[in-house]
């Protein structure tokens, strides 16, 4: 790796951990990153896995105070987000290649339009926590869908945290910045699965200086995301991201 990849990467892990943090679509930055240098898609999906738990871990704990009192919600969720990013490691490794090649555009696609959508979700959510909407069927509906949305993560996981915050918007009484702070720690139960998934069956397909520098940024990026990340502009966040992802359309495809 010359010195220049491992700056880039390194930026991408900042803007990632810290858009993750906030958003939660920080693959659709690091991701194209690692295959604008060049990795395969499969080894390029791996290591952004392994390499984004560190910023999942240090946005999880710039979020401790809004998780304060969520341990009943997060006993029930975590379960589910584990069984999910444990199967979504498992697609990843158990289909072609030649699967996931064609498959990661649309996925690239899905995200952008669920980060375009995210405004709108989030007033959806809110409309219906002031009506005091909270069927019961939540409580069954509501970890199938977060473990669904773990499987997604698992295999792919862009966009996973626009997902889950739409999820249990509608589904929990709870404020956002609560929401948001459930995201982190589901995201980071769903990527660390994953990320031992890859690390037992597929260890040296991993390329270890990518993540190790992904990591770096990432945990810089979490603990940003946490302490300013509210005040950066979210149209400008979601127009960077929505650019990126159709960047990275562009170049599988063409």
């Amino acid at each position: 790796m010359s010195v220049f990849e491992v700056v880039m990467i390194v930026l991408a892990g900042v803007a990632a951990g810290t858009i993750n943090t906030i958003v939660g679509a920080g693959s659709l930055v690091t991701f194209p990153t690692l295959l604008f240098f060049g990795y395969p898609p499969v080894v390029a999906n791996m290591s952004n896995t392994v390499g984004l738990v560190a910023g999942g871990v240090s946005g999880v704990h710039g979020y401790r105070r809004e998780l304060a009192g969520e341990g009943r919600t997060l006993r029930t969720l975590v379960p589910a987000s584990l069984a999910g990013g444990l199967a979504g490691g498992l697609l990843l490794l158990v289909l072609p290649a030649a699967v996931f090649e064609v498959v990661v555009p649309v996925l690239i696609a899905v995200g952008v339009i669920l980060v375009l959508l995210g405004p709108r979700l989030k007033e959806r959510a809110a409309r219906r926590r002031a009506a005091g909407r909270t069927p019961r069927s939540h409580g069954v509906a509501l970890p199938l869908l977060v473990g669904l949305a773990g499987v997604y993560g698992g295999y792919f996981g862009a966009a996973q945290g626009v997902i889950l915050v739409g999820i249990m918007g509608a589904m929990l009484p709870a404020s956002l910045q609560t929401i948001n702070g459930i995201k982190n720690v589901l995201g980071l139960v769903v990527n660390a699965t994953s990320a031992l998934v890859f690390v037992v069956v597929a260890g040296p397909d991993i390329a270890w200086g990518a993540a190790l520098a992904l990591g770096v940024g990432a945990l810089i990026g979490g603990v940003l995301g946490a302490r300013i990340g509210r005040r950066l502009p979210a149209p400008l966040l979601r127009g960077v991201i929505v650019v990126i992802g159709v960047v990275a359309i562009v170049r599988m495809i063409a």
